[in-house]
């Protein structure tokens, strides 16, 4: 198959994964498993488990581009695939923790600071979905050159994203529920 044809293929993925994943999440913010007839625990042991997973796929993500600085593209595609599946495996857990709890309201001393760490989290992790896809198929389609040039713009948004998860968390966390 050419590159162009791969790209081309996958192109309208990314455009519906790119619409369909933030407009279903938003959809699902609304959605609780009781409002669906199912009786369930909130699932309370997701938040710290998702915070890891952010935490880690920020790891991933340096280590990976130490990899591909070294030349090693073997570990650095096998890393940025670790990164998109732990990016999908919090997606899952964070919506069923949303889907099982009420939500938490923020009640510390830098409410503006933790509402501009939020948003820019929100707005961004939006963003990334596009940009990792389109940065992978670039790869998968062997153009790249084209691959590091948005690579470049991706990491540091997808970094940002992966952190700033963990920094919610830890200043959301002590107003959990009990």
């Amino acid at each position: 198959m050419e590159n162009n044809t791969i790209e081309t293929k996958y192109n309208k993925l990314i455009i519906v994964l790119s619409v369909v994943i933030p407009v279903a999440v938003a959809a699902l913010f609304g959605v609780s498993f009781k409002k669906l007839g199912i009786d369930v625990e909130p699932f309370t042991f997701l938040p710290p488990i998702y915070a890891s997973i952010n935490a880690l796929t920020a790891l991933l993500l340096v280590v990976a581009v130490i990899a591909i600085k070294n030349g090693n593209r073997k570990l650095h595609e096998i890393l940025m695939k670790l990164a998109i599946a732990c990016s999908v495996a919090f997606l899952l857990m964070y919506v069923a923790y949303h889907m099982s709890s009420e939500s938490t309201k923020y009640l510390g001393e830098y409410k503006m600071v933790y509402y501009f760490i939020l948003i820019s989290h929100i707005l961004l992790s939006i963003a990334i979905i596009p940009l990792v896809l389109i940065t992978y198929v670039k790869a998968l389609a062997q153009r790249f050159d084209k691959h590091k040039k948005i690579a470049k713009i991706t990491f540091p948004i997808w970094l940002y994203v992966a952190v700033t998860g963990v920094i919610v968390y830890l200043m959301i966390s002590p107003f959990y529920a009990n």
